[in-house]
């Protein structure tokens, strides 16, 4: 079970709740709001990278919409004064393609939550470990690094997986890490789970991280 379903959708509305919270009965505004929740996040996530983005939440309401940002850096997002902020507002009413009859109605409102324990959560894990590999650090110091880090923060358990050309290698292969409890098929257990690509010179490396909470 572990291997074939996936431990955020298995424990959806049980431990997590939706990243996008609203409803639309009409099926074109439900479609179009889908496709711009999805377009916000990636470009909010290619954006401020660097500030260690882990999650974006979108809630809409009629004349509302309200962005709640994870990072692990927020002061790099909300910049000084809170400068970067209006920039955001701005960025993300281009990016939605809303008129200036609209934007006086439309109201947005943006919230910047920082992490506590970044090392408890399995996307900036992943995300450690693939700008590692990207810098060609040894792999295996890195991951071992990263677990210890994720064990000292409070963690449970942690699991990683690397997939590809491992360290340039000639054929790609699988390496499993574990330290810990991972109990995946448990429904009430924690389980934080993330994928983040890493690009090297020899190809793509999947990186996959299971934190037990």
């Amino acid at each position: 079970m572990g291997q074939k379903v996936h431990p955020k959708g298995l424990r959806l509305g049980i431990i997590y709740n939706w990243n996008s919270r609203w409803f639309f009965s009409n099926k074109r505004q439900y479609r179009e709001a889908l496709i711009a929740d999805i377009q916000i996040r990636k470009k909010l996530m290619t954006k401020f990278s660097f500030a260690g983005i882990t999650q974006v939440d979108i809630e809409r309401a009629i004349k509302k919409l309200t962005v709640i940002i994870y990072s692990a850096k927020p002061g790099m997002i909300i910049g000084r004064g809170g400068k970067g902020l209006e920039e955001l507002k701005n960025y993300l009413l281009v990016e939605m393609k809303i008129s200036p009859k609209k934007n006086k109605e439309m109201k947005i409102d943006l919230k910047i939550e920082p992490l506590k324990k970044p090392f408890l959560n399995a996307y900036y894990a992943a995300q450690t470990i693939a700008e590692k590999l990207i810098r060609r650090f040894p792999h295996r110091s890195v991951i071992h690094n990263t677990m210890n880090r994720v064990i000292e923060a409070g963690g449970k358990g942690v699991k990683i997986q690397l997939g590809g050309r491992i360290a340039g290698a000639e054929i790609s292969r699988r390496e499993k890490y574990f330290q810990g409890t991972i109990p995946t098929s448990t429904i009430r257990e924690d389980v934080d789970f993330a994928i983040y690509p890493a690009l090297t010179r020899s190809g793509y490396i999947g990186v996959k991280v299971w934190i037990c909470k």
